[in-house]
């Protein structure tokens, strides 16, 4: 039976390090991360779906000692895709949000082709 290739993580925004996150919260990230690359769905309490940033987008909940820290991603056909990464006290911003559906948006045009090189 062939094993199917992880998909890669293409980074749009954030990184995951210590510091600002302790060496265990990086450790779990690394690790939910990981099942991602080989096409794991991540249910709760790990990952929510986030609708309201565009298709097969979820939030990624790492909990850390003083702070939750968030990894929103997208799943696409062939790698999984960093939005962004924040630290999250109550609310998702709007400004995260709305920076995230334009870096999908981005990658969508990019990954289809639409974008050309200009002469």
């Amino acid at each position: 039976m062939a094993r199917t290739p992880n998909k890669p993580l293409v980074w749009l925004r954030g990184e995951v390090k210590t510091p600002p996150f302790s060496a265990e919260a990086r450790v779990e990230a690394g690790f939910l991360l990981r099942r991602l690359q080989k096409g794991e769905s991540l249910g709760l309490p790990h990952s929510r779906p986030m609708p309201s940033v565009g298709p097969q987008c979820h939030e990624l909940r790492v909990n850390d000692e003083n702070q939750t820290w968030r990894i929103v991603y997208h799943v696409d056909t062939d790698a999984v895709v960093i939005l962004d990464v924040f630290s999250k006290k109550i609310a998702t911003p709007n400004e995260v949000l709305t920076n995230c559906r334009r870096r999908l948006a981005a990658y969508i045009r990019v990954a289809s082709g639409g974008e050309r090189k200009r002469k």
